[in-house]
C-alpha cells in the first residue's frame, strides 16, 4: 500500500511546467507509470497528466497550455492502486475555498482507517491509492475552518510520507515526522524549487538550500518562505535506507551523503567481508555499477561490462506487476561473451527481492561460458516487507524470508553468493540509528494500522 515516486515543485518562475518537465525528467528512474504536471498564474490552476514516461506524456504543445508561475508535478511507482488514469498524480479537486492539487511519495499506514471514516460520513473517493485520504482531511470543515488548517491535517497521518501541496497561489511541502522520504529545497534566481533528490537541482541551474526536516511544512507563498511544525521529529528518525541501496540517483545527496560514495563503500566492505578469488568484477547495471567499483578497487580484481544495458527499457524493480518484472528483464540486459567466457565471475547487485531476475541472469552468465559465478548483494537479505513505500508488501514475495543464503545461492545456480551485513550497510552513517532497516531486521518505526497490499482499495469494477 505504497507510492514510491518522485516529487518536483516551483514558485516565482516564468514557465514553471517546462522547469518541472525538465525536474521530472531527472527524476524519471522514481517513478515510470505515469506523470503529471499542475500549474498555477496566480487565477487560474491548469493541470495535465497521461500514463507512461515523461517524454510520452507531454509534448511542446501540451506545455506550451500549461501557463503559471508556480506548480508541482509528479512521476510515479504505483504500490497502492492499480495502474490507471485516475491514479496518477498530482490529484486536483475543488473544494469549498478554491482548488487543491496534491503529490505524494510514501504510504500512508492508517490511510483505510481514515478512509472508512470519511466514506462513512458521505465522502465519495475518485482514486485507489492511499494520498487521497489528504485530500478530504483538507475539505473536512473542522479542519478547514481552523487555523493552521494544514499542519492540523498533516498531523492525522501515519507512515511515511513526502508531500507537495498547491492551491492557485502558494506552494507547501511535506515531511513526515519519521522522515522515511527525503525532500529537499532548492533556489533558481527569484524562485523556489522542491524536489524528492538534489540530482534535479544542478540539471535546472537551481542551488541547494536545505532538506526539508522531518515534521516540518514549507509555505512558498507571495510573501516568501514561511517554516512550521505540524508535529516535532519522532525521537527515532527512520530514512529509508533503502534509497541508498537502489532507488536514489548516484549523483544525488540524500540525508547527507552522496548516494555513489555509499555504494562504492558497499562495495569495498563487500569485497572485506566475501573475498573471493576471482578474474573479473562485473555490475548488474545500472544500480550495481558503484558498489561494482568499490569491490575491484578493494580486491584488486579487474572491472569490465560483462552486461550492457538496453537502456530503453525502465527499472524493472519498480514495474507494476510481476509478469511485466520477469518479462523487462528478458530484455533489459545482454551478456557480452568475450567478457565473461571462460572467466572466473563476482557479479554485484544491489539486493535481490524475489529473485525474479538473479537466477536468469546467473543463467545467461552461463549460457556465455563464464567458468564460476560469485554473486555479491551490497545489502543484507530482505527477510520482512516493507510498509513505508517499497513495493514488497508480503513476506511470501520475498525469496530471504523462508530461505537461507545457501538454499537461495543453490535456487540461483551461483557458486556462491555474499550478502553485505547490517553493520556493513550503516557504516557510512555517523547516525545509524536515524535509519530505517525494518525490510532486514522486522523492527517497524511506525507500526501500521490498517491492511497493507497494493489493491486494498480496487473495487470489484474499474471506473
Amino acid at each position: 500500500m505504497k507510492e514510491f515516486c518522485g516529487l518536483f515543485g516551483v514558485y516565482g518562475i516564468q514557465d514553471a511546467a517546462s522547469l518541472i518537465y525538465r525536474g521530472l525528467f531527472a527524476l524519471q528512474h522514481r517513478g515510470q507509470e505515469g506523470a503529471g504536471i499542475v500549474v498555477s498564474d496566480g487565477i487560474k490552476i491548469r493541470s495535465y497528466k497521461g500514463m507512461g514516461l515523461v517524454g510520452d506524456v507531454f509534448t511542446d504543445q501540451i506545455l506550451s497550455h500549461l501557463t503559471g508561475t508556480l506548480g508541482i508535478g509528479h512521476v510515479r511507482y504505483s504500490t497502492t492502486g492499480s495502474t490507471r488514469i485516475q491514479n496518477v498524480q498530482p490529484l486536483v479537486a475543488e473544494c469549498a475555498d478554491g482548488i487543491w492539487a496534491i503529490a505524494h511519495n510514501g504510504n500512508l499506514v492508517n490511510a483505510a482507517t481514515l478512509r472508512s471514516m470519511y466514506q462513512e460520513s458521505g465522502s465519495i473517493f475518485q482514486t485507489s491509492t492511499d494520498s487521497e485520504v489528504l485530500v478530504h482531511i483538507l475539505a473536512d470543515p473542522l479542519f478547514r475552518r481552523r487555523p493552521r488548517r494544514v499542519e492540523r491535517a498533516l498531523g492525522e497521518l501515519r507512515g511515511a510520507f513526502s508531500f507537495l501541496l498547491m492551491t492557485k497561489d502558494t506552494v507547501m511541502a511535506a515531511r513526515d515526522p519519521h522522515g522515511f522520504r527525503p525532500l529537499s529545497l532548492g533556489k533558481l534566481g527569484e524562485g523556489y524549487i522542491i524536489t524528492s533528490e538534489t540530482c534535479a537541482l544542478p540539471l535546472i541551474g537551481a542551488q541547494y538550500i536545505r532538506d526539508v526536516e522531518p515534521g516540518e511544512l514549507v509555505t512558498i507563498d507571495h510573501n516568501g518562505l514561511h517554516y512550521s511544525r505540524f508535529s516535532e521529529p519522532q525521537a527515532r528518525h527512520a530514512q529509508c535506507i533503502f534509497e541508498h541501496i537502489y532507488f536514489a540517483h548516484p549523483d544525488s545527496y540524500l540525508f547527507g551523503h552522496n548516494v555513489h560514495s555509499v555504494r562504492m563503500h558497499y562495495g569495498s566492505l563487500l569485497a572485506q567481508e566475501h573475498p573471493i578469488a576471482a578474474d573479473i568484477v562485473i555490475p548488474i547495471p545500472d544500480s550495481g555499477n558503484s558498489a561494482a567499483l568499490g569491490y575491484a578497487r578493494k580486491s584488486g580484481i579487474a572491472l569490465d561490462f560483462g552486461f550492457i544495458r538496453n537502456h530503453y527499457v525502465g527499472r524493472t524493480f519498480i514495474m507494476p506487476d510481476d509478469h511485466l518484472r520477469k518479462t523487462a528483464a528478458d530484455i533489459k540486459l545482454a551478456v557480452l561473451p568475450e567478457v565473461v567466457s571462460g572467466k572466473r565471475v563476482v557479479a554485484i547487485d544491489d539486493s535481490i527481492v524475489r529473485g525474479n531476475t538473479s537466477s536468469k541472469r546467473i543463467a545467461y552468465l552461463r549460457d556465455a561460458g563464464a567458468r564460476e559465478i560469485h554473486v555479491r548483494i551490497s545489502c543484507p537479505p530482505i527477510r520482512y516487507p516493507c510498509f513505508y513505500g517499497i513495493d514488497f508488501p508480503t513476506r511470501q514475495e520475498l525469496i530471504a524470508a523462508t530461505k537461507s543464503v545457501e538454499e537461495i545461492r543453490r535456487m540461483l545456480g551461483a557458486d556462491s553468493l555474499g550478502y553485505l551485513s547490517l553493520e556493513g550497510l550503516l557504516s557510512p552513517f555517523k547516525k545509524p540509528q536515524d535509519f530505517c532497516t525494518a525490510c532486514f531486521t522486522g523492527d517497524y518505526p511506525a507500526e501500521p494500522v490498517d491492511a497493507q497490499y497494493k489493491e486494498v482499495f480496487e473495487k470489484e469494477h474499474d471506473l
